[in-house]
């Protein structure tokens, strides 16, 4: 269980060393999570990739999750309305025009 968030870790530590804070600005990784003004500029990936391993490394220490461990990456909610990934026929604009309607954003003019 020690190496469940292992993958979302390496993901993490991957988008900071790409992003611009590491890059062109030349701070560490961790100065940039640490300060406020750096974390704002970060990328939306990277903001997203480390809530997913802060959640990881909180349901290791979850009473309720502590026999069955950390779920999946993939629960199979969204399989069937993502099925046209894996299959290769992929409409980015039909699967924005799906989410807005999922969401309840239908932005038809």
């Amino acid at each position: 269980m020690g190496a469940s968030c292992k993958d979302q870790k390496k993901a993490v530590a991957v988008c900071l060393q790409r992003s611009p804070c590491v890059m062109i600005q030349r701070n560490s990784p961790q100065k940039c999570l640490d300060d406020p003004e750096l974390k704002k500029e970060l990328p939306e990936l990277c903001l997203a990739q480390m809530k997913a391993f802060l959640e990881c490394k909180r349901g290791m220490v979850d009473m309720t999750k502590r026999f069955r461990g950390n779920g999946a990456l993939s629960t199979g909610k969204y399989d069937q309305q993502f099925e046209n990934l894996s299959s290769g026929n992929f409409d980015p604009r039909e699967e924005l025009r799906k989410l807005d309607v999922l969401s309840g954003k239908d932005n038809r003019g």
